[in-house]
């Protein structure tokens, strides 16, 4: 590409993305209805079913046919990347590295291909969809270009200070083996590519299972690892339930560790599922987010609701980033409310492959279910919808799975304050004052990303006293959303992330290795 594209940067692209995506986005549904396979131990193979996914723009349009794995494959899976760890681990880094930057190249010669499928199995829009992929790529490319720069994590230490002797040290980080990485469906591409890379650079092998709402994305990540030309056994990629073909990879004797991303209580079992065996295994848990912004009297509303606007109702709300819960001082609040109407009253909504739209539907039937409920639940729980809070199944939107941005304001006891709805529904509060709004924030078991929009004064005691392991300030892109590799390292605290360390982090490929401490008296 000409550009380059980032969370932050595209807001005003070049006419030339725009063409180049729509061209895509014909070749690309020109090839829909097809039959996609499971990669396993260095083939593409059938599975023991197919299912067949239809696009939420449209329910009419089939995307294809996609093998569905048992659970008997899934084992075969582990056993044959547990077979292929020892060459893999004894690969000479730079080889591993190689590779690496070899995906890297593949997913930007395919980034408005793979978009264009992004959009139309998620709902994602085009911009959207191309930083999801480009993401990914930059993902692959950042963990080559860090353990390169870490020389594969072989660090000299002083030696002994013993008389005679001669005594090196040295502390190595080594692999742990079958490595298994849980996506979700929101960001399926993204969240899949970036622990598989940091996996497999760091020398362990890869079980990859998609979320089964979103196998496309999955089965085109796992095209261009194939075609990079991994050995075989080192990659395997499969689609299936979580109850069926989860279950088997997490409780496989060979899963050496597991990366997983979704809700908090399924990665608070498979969390407590690999602690509880022979002995712990790492579990990388990223979960959700319940994620809160905060305005307070001096802060500029313009530039705020911006920001609001964008993380609460961008791609749906299917962010785990995403803005749901916003606390206003009470000086400011209807002020800052009607800047909120007009701006959501002006949101493009409908078809996401159109360029003019900006938002699209949400990704999955039960989504689209639970937005009546919730919209339901805030009046029958003492608040009012102050916006929004229609389901749209009219005219060219009837076959999909649109809904409405909604904003609503509440009493802080309102259930919709605690649970992660996962929908472009926004709960506001008013407040008294700065303290009373963090200690709002923090009232909550998740702290994965908050927001805080006012003076100098204001930041320094909302990052002081914020729980939450990605903060923002004053950001018009985004109150709660958009962080980039090599930019924003992005991870929970609390209940949102199991290790505390963030994903594009300093700290993230070390959590895929051990350390061994290595002396030797000459």
């Amino acid at each position: 590409m000409s550009f380059k594209l980032t969370y932050a940067t595209m807001f005003n692209p070049p006419a030339e993305m725009h063409a180049r995506f729509d061209e895509a986005l014909r070749g690309v549904e020109q090839a829909l209805g097809a039959r996609h396979r499971l990669h396993l131990n260095g083939e593409d193979v059938a599975g023991v079913e197919e299912d067949e996914r239809r696009s939420p723009i449209d329910q009419r349009r089939v995307l294809g046919h996609f093998a569905v794995a048992s659970a008997n494959q899934a084992r075969q899976a582990v056993e044959a990347a547990h077979a292929a760890f020892p060459a893999w681990r004894a690969t000479p880094w730079p080889e591993r590295v190689r590779l690496l930057k070899r995906v890297a190249a593949l997913i930007e010669e395919r980034v408005y291909l793979i978009a264009a499928a992004l959009t139309l199995e998620v709902g994602k829009n085009r911009m959207e969809a191309l930083g999801e992929v480009q993401e990914t790529a930059d993902f692959f490319r950042l963990y080559a270009e860090e353990f390169e720069e870490k020389n594969g994590f072989d660090i000299p230490l002083p030696d002994d200070p013993l008389e005679g002797w001669t005594s090196h040290n040295r502390s190595v980080l080594r692999p742990h083996g079958a490595w298994v990485v849980i996506a979700p469906f929101n960001f399926p591409f993204a969240l899949a590519g970036g622990p598989v890379a940091a996996a497999l650079v760091t020398g362990n092998t890869v079980v990859f299972k998609s979320a089964s709402e979103t196998p496309w994305a999955g089965r085109l990540l796992a095209d261009c690892l194939r075609d990079a030309g991994f050995p075989r056994g080192v990659f395997h990629f499969l689609n299936g339930s979580g109850n069926e073909v989860g279950q088997a990879l997490v409780h496989h004797p060979r899963t050496a560790g597991i990366t997983f991303t979704g809700s908090f209580d399924v990665g608070m079992r498979i969390y407590r599922s690999l602690a509880n065996g022979p002995w712990p295994r790492p579990c990388i848990t990223e979960m959700g987010g319940k994620n809160a912004c905060i305005v307070t009297a001096n802060a500029d509303l313009e530039r705020a609701a911006t920001g609001i606007v964008r993380s609460a109702f961008g791609m749906g709300g299917q962010k785990c980033s995403a803005l749901s819960r916003l606390y206003v001082d009470e000086a400011v609040a209807d002020a800052l409310v009607q800047k909120l109407k007009e701006k959501m009253a002006a949101i493009p909504l409908g078809d996401p492959r159109r360029q003019e739209h900006w938002l699209g539907p949400v990704t999955t039937r039960r989504a689209y279910d639970n937005f009546a409920r919730c919209v339901a639940a805030i009046t029958r729980d003492g608040g009012r919808v102050l916006a929004g809070g229609e389901r749209l199944n009219e005219g060219e939107l009837a076959h999909g799975f649109y809904v409405q941005p909604t904003l609503a304001e509440a009493p802080q006891t309102h259930p919709l304050f605690r649970d992660e709805m996962f929908l472009p529904i926004l709960m506001l509060h008013r407040v008294q004052d700065l303290g009373q709004a963090v200690q709002l924030a923090n009232d909550s078991p998740l702290g994965l990303t908050a927001g805080c929009y006012g003076s100098d004064a204001d930041l320094a005691y909302f990052w002081e006293n914020i729980e939450a392991g990605v903060t923002y300030a004053n950001r018009p892109q985004g109150a709660t959303t958009g962080a980039w590799p090599g930019y924003q390292p992005f991870g929970g605290w609390k209940g949102s992330g199991s290790t505390g360390k963030a994903i594009a982090s300093f700290y993230y490929l070390a959590q895929y290795q051990r350390e061994q401490s290595r002396t030797v008296v000459e």
